[in-house]
């Protein structure tokens, strides 16, 4: 039964008449409170109350024993009940766009395992509390920022030159609160220089309070830069501005136009750092902010408090993930896992940096941020590296890391830069490595033939993030055609003798991509999803998606006139056949224009595509799934539903040989099992309607077997992912 979009305050008791309902939507609606009355619909596997007005799920909700799938999303929820994990059926939950605190939603990211292992975790260690922040200090460079932190943490710091922040310097503080208990904050200064702008969405973390410093006397903050940056990539965390008045220049900032563009901005404070006009009261509202965040008094487990207060004494950079996991053991923990969702809070909310999804960087819990953000930096600072316009070798790396505290890991923050996407090595020229926010701007003359060609453009709303291109460069490195022809704004990729030619034109907020050659669409598509899954790793970023039209006039012009994406999908959900050409004026088959680009192939995929939008709509565009250890999260995109035949037999060809290697190190009995898992994955696979309950288990079994196996065990991991987003229509996100 579908009541969608129905404006329902109530459902009629009469619902309940309906015994044998196994599936129920009611979202997009206006309830505050879940009704009594479904309680009562034992059957039902699936419910959908995404979009409402919830502010709280009643304990009755274990009476529906039977359900799978329950759709939370995009309410007013700030705790779940600890009775939701007697829903022992339940394996997908769809919990984003609420405010949850407990579990804290760091916890609830990772599904209803990950919920229930919480609350397990609560009963049996008894509940303490973690006073814990971050503050985050943005700003233009030479704003004061390194003088504002130092002055947050000791009023009476005397003001001097600063040496301009390379990337992030992290700084210790903390105040007292009630009960003798001290707050301790994170204080994350970052350089202002163009350079560090696309490392921001890496530590840009919600949970946060931020605060932008702007220099009176230069007038030279970009306002809308910095709050677009912290709204866009925070959640909309709260944020002061903090107006350093220096030589005792005032500048009267239009505070309620621009709250009425960002409403996480809290206040504007006025303060001169030489003299400390106005600290104090800066000081204070800090304070005051920081004790507010939702995060602050949430009931964690007492072993997760103990644990963080035994870091607080190490005083090495860097611990192994067994000293990690034996410390906890020390300190309580008797599972592993509980370990490991610990780490990932810890990581969350900016304690240290452990990334428990890189086969590399997993093995290494970096407790001091500020000593691998450093040693990326003076990569990227570095004056032979900025000369060769971003070139540089692994004997380079030797020589920047020289220094006893980076001997030991050099590898592991090569893979750091690689994480960030940094850095990327160049094909065919092993142990050498291009940072490409590094590149010249010149961009090389090179033939193009501009016949027949593809065209696709983002166009992105208000705000454009930097770093997109430059990650799009590091993720397709290895189909760049020459390295001569990959400059700062632009790259061309090269692939099956087909050409793809991707432009930034920040000023201008677009991206635009065109494709010759003999697979256009195949190499389009291919661009398009991983600009998508850069997209998505934003969060919140509005852009729109332009198809170019196809009439006479427009076919062969590199200027046609372009659609929305989104306008033709809703004309062929609604069935309508045509839409007007801007230029010639003509009347244009809208399926055809999609067809051009992207190529559908039926009707019927067509239906299904649609299926898919309404669906990712339905729940937030997110599904938690628990089949791996609760660490999966699969996101709804639209555009992977197109045709992935021949991706899913190239995955499925990798997977079967990565399997076969990685049984050779396995017991025989064991070896058979995956070689089973993988032959029932395969034929799974090759139905028309894969169940997902059988792809499932054997990925899961594939997962589990190629667990600590190294790099041959990362490789099945990975490829087992991979067909799991194909199959799914989705990306896969750690």
């Amino acid at each position: 039964m579908d009541l969608g979009e129905n404006q329902l305050s109530a459902l009629p008791e009469s619902i309940t008449q309906l015994h044998n309902l196994t599936s129920l939507d009611l979202s997009f609606n206006q309830p505050s409170a879940l009704p009594e009355s479904i309680t009562q619909l034992h059957n039902l596997t699936t419910l959908y109350l995404g979009g409402n007005q919830l502010s709280a799920l009643p304990e009755s909700i274990t009476q529906l024993h039977n359900l799978t799938t329950l759709n939370l999303s995009g309410n007013k929820l700030s705790a779940l009940p600890e009775s939701i994990t007697q829903l022992h059926n339940l394996t997908t939950l769809y919990l984003r766009g609420n405010q949850l605190i407990s579990p804290p939603q760091e916890v609830a990211d990772q599904g209803i395992n990950a919920i229930r292992e919480y609350f397990r975790q609560l009963n049996e260690e008894g509940e303490d509390y973690l006073y814990e922040a971050k503050l985050l200090i943005l700003g233009e460079g030479g704003a004061g920022k390194t003088t504002f932190a130092n002055k947050i943490k000791n009023p009476k710091y005397e003001l001097k030159e600063e040496d301009t922040t390379r990337g992030v310097d992290v700084i210790k503080w903390s105040f007292s609160i009630e009960k003798n208990r001290e707050f301790t904050v994170n204080i994350w200064d970052f350089g202002g220089q163009e350079i560090y702008h696309a490392t921001h969405q890496f530590f840009l973390t919600r949970r946060s309070l931020y605060a932008l410093v702007a220099d009176t006397r230069k007038e030279d903050t970009d306002f809308y830069y910095w709050l677009n940056a912290a709204e866009l990539l925070s959640e909309n965390s709260p944020l002061l501005i903090v107006n350093n008045e220096k030589q005792d220049r005032k500048k009267e900032i239009p505070i309620r136009l621009l709250q009425s563009q960002f409403s996480n901005i809290k206040d504007v404070l006025e303060t001169n750092l030489a003299t400390n006009a106005g600290l104090d009261k800066v000081r204070a509202e800090v304070e005051h902010q920081l004790k507010s965040l939702p995060h602050i008094g949430t009931p964690l487990p007492k072993t997760w408090v103990r644990v963080r207060t035994a870091l607080e004494g190490e005083k090495r950079n860097y611990i192994s993930l067994e000293e990690f996991l034996e410390l906890c053991q020390q300190n309580g923990f008797s599972n592993p896992k509980d370990s490991l969702q610990l780490s990932g809070y810890l990581n969350d909310i900016g304690v240290f940096l452990h990334f428990q999804d890189d086969p590399i960087l997993k093995r290494t819990v970096i407790l001091k941020p500020r000593w691998g953000t450093d040693a990326v930096y003076k990569v990227l600072d570095n004056k032979k590296v900025l000369e060769n316009r971003g070139l540089f070798t692994r004997a380079d790396l030797e020589s920047i890391w020289e220094s006893a505290e980076y001997e030991n890991m050099r590898d592991e923050l090569l893979q750091l830069m690689m994480k960030f996407k940094l850095c990327y090595e160049i094909p065919n020229q092993k142990g050498s490595y291009i940072a490409p926010q590094l590149l010249t701007e010149n961009q090389l003359a090179y033939e193009w033939d501009g016949n027949d060609n593809l065209l696709l453009r983002y166009s992105y709303k208000a705000f454009m993030p930097k770093g997109i291109l430059t990650q799009l460069i590091v993720k397709r490195h290895k189909d760049i055609w020459d390295q001569k022809y990959v400059w700062k704004s632009g790259v061309v990729f090269e692939k099956n003798r087909t050409r793809a030619e991707v432009i930034e034109y920040y000023g201008k907020r677009e991206i635009h991509m065109r494709v010759s050659g003999a697979h256009k669409k195949d190499l389009l598509v291919a661009v398009m999803d991983d600009l998508d899954e850069i997209h998505d790793s934003f969060k919140r970023l509005k852009y729109d998606k332009l198809i170019p039209c196809n009439c006479n006039e427009c076919k062969n012009n590199q200027e046609p006139h372009f659609y929305l994406h989104e306008t033709l999908l809703n004309f062929i959900e609604k069935r309508i056949d045509e839409i007007q050409c801007g230029k010639s004026g003509n009347m244009i088959h809208v399926r055809r224009l999609v067809d051009d680009i992207i190529g559908y192939r039926s009707e019927k995929e067509v239906e299904e595509m649609m299926a898919k939008k309404r669906q990712s709509q339905q729940r937030g565009g997110i599904n938690v799934g628990d089949n791996f250890s609760g660490n999966i999260i699969v996101e709804s995109n639209v555009e992977n539903s197109f045709n992935r035949t021949n991706e899913l037999n190239k995955a499925l060809e990798e997977l079967i040989d990565a399997v076969e290697k990685m049984s050779e190190k396995l017991p025989e009995e064991k070896a058979a099992e995956v070689l089973d898992d993988v032959q029932k994955l395969v034929d799974e696979s090759k139905k028309e309607k894969p169940n997902p309950k059988w792809y499932n288990v054997s990925i899961e079994g594939l997962i589990k077997a190629a667990d600590n196996l190294g790099e041959v065990g990362d490789r099945v991991i990975g490829l087992s992912k991979k067909v799991l987003s194909i199959l799914t229509g989705g990306i896969l996100k750690e």
